[in-house]
């Protein structure tokens, strides 16, 4: 109950920062978020054998801790001085993840987006403190109310079930932190020269991670995850994963940045642009291919099937896909031998089908408050009586976790912020000023949303986050340029 009494009053400032009514108002709320938040992260990671050191020798803490701020301090005045800067080093510090093992779990912490979001947020919030400032733009709209329901909610369910510490570590080290992200970057103001030194930031990232990949696949090593290197030394095949600790969380990674470079390639006239545009495609599309990640695969088609139809035609767009669909699914079950159904299946849907059909029965248990926020693993392990190893800490199928473990309440709040979010990068994006850049950003959203539908991580994933912010800063951007137009 203590738990989820902290994590409740932690999502309340986040999700009251999303929907403050004043610039002001959004920049006390979100200091105190920034001061709040931390204290429960170092609180819960007190234990972690990865800190050891660090508890045993106060002074290598007190070092630690001085770096720490000395870091948020400079990139503070960084952002301050340069506030294109902040989108670029959130795009820097997207894929590094630092293990911390707390009990018998284990988290990825993007310590370096941490300090990124931090440096940011003092950055926007101490100006607006010292001068009072109250207009800052555009009155939150419905996905911010949608976005605060969820992270209350989320933190409320945890007060029952078996997953109050898997439920603290999504609210602390991911829900609460992309929030602010989301804030920031929603007010961000972009231009097409930002837009463009960003996306060759983000290529130039993948293309280095990519080549990390290729390294792996030619010495058959790989540098990071235990269960990933266990997985290839007793399969037929081999799987890379790069600094990521999960081959399909890489795969995304890459899916999104293909997808937003295919997007500028559509609106291109150059030539030369086009060519070495199409060049690093095809080097992150050979990462993509060596990750092995079937939910990658079907990702990428889903986001260039936006950009299709954005760029030409619905209506052939749809056709195509819907064709695309039958055939795969129908040539899938047939060579897999799914049809058969029990341990065919299984194996053709690497495990997922027991998850997914093991949390419907969760579902059918339980269907109006669910079993607790985090509490899928537990859960299923103990209503289908099966090993550590069979479960998961989710079952790769966002809907059903979300349906397991909050019920119809949960399941309602996702669907709002799914039909809202939607509304919000597809909106105006084919007329927009900088359509390559809008039609990018919805095509990645949409990519993103497919893999969670086949795959884990949606709001514990920071892509989700920055999309929908940029979405937000540049429908903010066309409102403001219409409100310019119509008064001239």
């Amino acid at each position: 109950m203590a738990t989820a009494l902290t994590l409740t009053a932690c999502s309340l400032l986040a999700g009251a920062t999303l929907v403050a009514p004043s610039a002001t108002a959004r920049a006390r709320l979100m200091l105190a978020t920034l001061i709040v938040s931390p204290i429960v992260l170092v609180v819960h990671l007190a234990d972690a054998s990865q800190l050891a050191a660090l508890r045993d020798r106060p002074a290598l803490a007190a070092a630690a801790l001085l770096a720490g701020v000395a870091a948020v301090g400079l990139l503070t005045i960084l952002f301050t001085r340069r506030p294109g800067a902040f989108p670029i080093a959130v795009v820097l510090t997207l894929p590094f993840r630092i293990p911390i093992s707390v009990g018998d779990s284990t988290a990825n912490l993007l310590l370096g987006l941490y300090l990124v979001v931090a440096a940011g947020a003092l950055a926007w919030l101490l100006p607006r403190l010292r001068t009072g400032a109250d207009e800052d733009g555009s009155a939150p709209a419905a996905l911010e109310w949608v976005i605060a329901a969820v992270l209350v909610f989320y933190s409320v369910q945890s007060a029952y079930g078996l997953g109050s510490s898997a439920a603290l570590e999504n609210v602390v080290f991911f829900y609460i932190p992309f929030a602010l992200l989301f804030v920031l970057l929603a007010r961000s103001t972009w231009s097409e020269r930002l837009a463009g030194r960003t996306l060759i930031v983000l290529v130039g990232l993948a293309l280095a991670l990519s080549a990390i990949g290729y390294v792996e696949f030619a010495t058959r090593h790989i540098f990071l995850n235990p269960k990933v290197i266990a997985s290839n030394q007793f399969s037929d095949y081999f799987r890379v994963n790069s600094v990521f600790f999960d081959p399909n969380i890489f795969g995304r990674f890459l899916v999104v940045v293909i997808v937003l470079l295919v997007a500028w390639i559509c609106w291109q006239q150059r030539a030369r642009n086009v060519a070495f545009a199409a060049l690093a495609v095809s080097v992150l599309f050979g990462g993509l291919l060596i990750t092995l990640s079937q939910s990658s695969f079907v990702a990428l088609l889903a986001g260039l099937a936006v950009i299709g139809a954005l760029r030409w035609s619905v209506r052939w767009t749809s056709a195509i896909v819907a064709a695309a669909l039958i055939i795969g699914v129908v040539g899938f079950a047939v060579g897999s031998g799914a049809l058969s159904g029990g341990r065919s299946a299984e194996r053709a849907t690497s495990g997922r089908a027991a998850l997914v059909t093991g949390g419907g029965r969760l579902f059918i248990e339980r269907p109006a408050q669910g079993w607790g926020s985090g509490s899928f693993s537990r859960q299923y392990r103990r209503s289908e009586d099966v090993s550590y190893e069979r479960a998961a800490s989710a079952s790769h199928t966002i809907p059903i976790t979300v349906a397991a473990e909050q019920g119809v309440i949960g399941l309602l709040a996702y669907l709002a912020f799914l039909v809202l979010a939607f509304s919000r990068v597809l909106r105006g994006a084919r007329g927009a000023p900088w359509p390559e850049m809008q039609v990018g950003v919805a095509a990645a959203f949409t990519a993103v949303v497919v893999h969670t539908f086949i795959y884990a991580a949606f709001l514990e994933d920071p892509l989700t986050w920055v999309l929908l912010g940029v979405a937000t800063a540049l429908a903010g951007a066309r409102a403001a340029d219409g409100a310019e137009a119509a008064q001239r």
